[in-house]
């Protein structure tokens, strides 16, 4: 069954594909994945390599590049989940790349409910890195994880035992929120506020200054940058101005 299902899959054109029985897949702040799918028994996880649109300058070119890449994944997750059903006789539902995810005053870090880096390390798909970036044997850190929950009985793949991270601490001088200075950890916080500039703290700001001012100044508020970048993120969604801790790790990331 696995053979089939890998097949299936690389024949989307993704990069790579792994399997994680659910006794195996770890993640200590996501929820019980029960909770979500009482009768998964296993984890059908794929990636695929980010492009050059990750070293552009350019914040637009970066992020319309994440937005391809997302698009492709997100097709690419429903035809796997619908190849287990028509094909496999299964029962599947596909995890999400990104959004949606609960955002709340109950879960501030916004913590998946299925960690993709956990479900990918499970899956055999690599090991993380001190950038807290799953690292890919052969792609590198400039991966993105895609992953399909399934009541089939699959058993996990051999997980990737090499320690593929040098501990150069690159990723930690290039990071230019100080994010990664506790090892093991990211400061989401800080590491928001630069690479989502625009998100839903910087939303809350303006609304909030917006409606303690004069009618005047409201005027002219809505014609400010920050108007107009909150306002595309607002249908655009996570947007992204910063990669570094993708493209300054030295790691991998040769494969074409």
């Amino acid at each position: 069954m696995k053979d089939k299902i890998r097949k299936f899959v690389l024949e989307q054109g993704l990069d790579d594909v792994g399997f994680a029985a659910v006794s195996d897949y770890k993640s200590p702040q996501s929820p019980k994945i029960e909770t979500l799918f009482p009768e998964v028994k296993s984890i059908v996880v794929a990636c695929i390599k980010e492009m050059s649109h990750v070293d552009s300058p350019n914040p637009q070119i970066a992020m319309n590049g994440r937005l391809d890449v997302m698009e492709f994944v997100r097709s690419s997750n429903y035809k796997i989940a619908r190849f287990l059903e028509k094909e496999c006789g299964a029962r599947a539902m596909s995890v999400p790349l990104s959004y949606p995810l609960e955002i709340s005053p109950d879960n501030p870090r916004s913590v998946a409910d299925v960690s993709l880096r956990h479900a990918a390390v499970a899956a055999g798909l690599g090991v993380f890195g001190r950038h807290n970036l799953v690292i890919h044997p052969r792609l590198g850190p400039r991966v993105l994880f895609m992953a399909v929950l399934t009541d089939l009985p699959l058993s996990s793949d051999s997980k990737v035992e090499e320690e593929l991270c040098t501990q150069c601490n690159i990723c930690v001088e290039c990071c230019p929120a100080s994010a990664l200075d506790v090892e093991g950890q990211t400061d989401f916080g800080k590491c928001l506020k630069v690479s989502q500039p625009y998100g839903l703290a910087k939303i809350i700001e303006f609304w909030l200054k917006w409606a303690d001012t004069s009618p005047q100044e409201q005027k002219n508020m809505l014609f400010t940058k920050d108007f107009f970048m909150t306002y595309q993120a607002s249908f655009i969604g996570f947007q992204y101005f910063c990669f570094k801790c993708y493209n300054s790790c030295p790691v991998g990331g040769s494969d074409k």
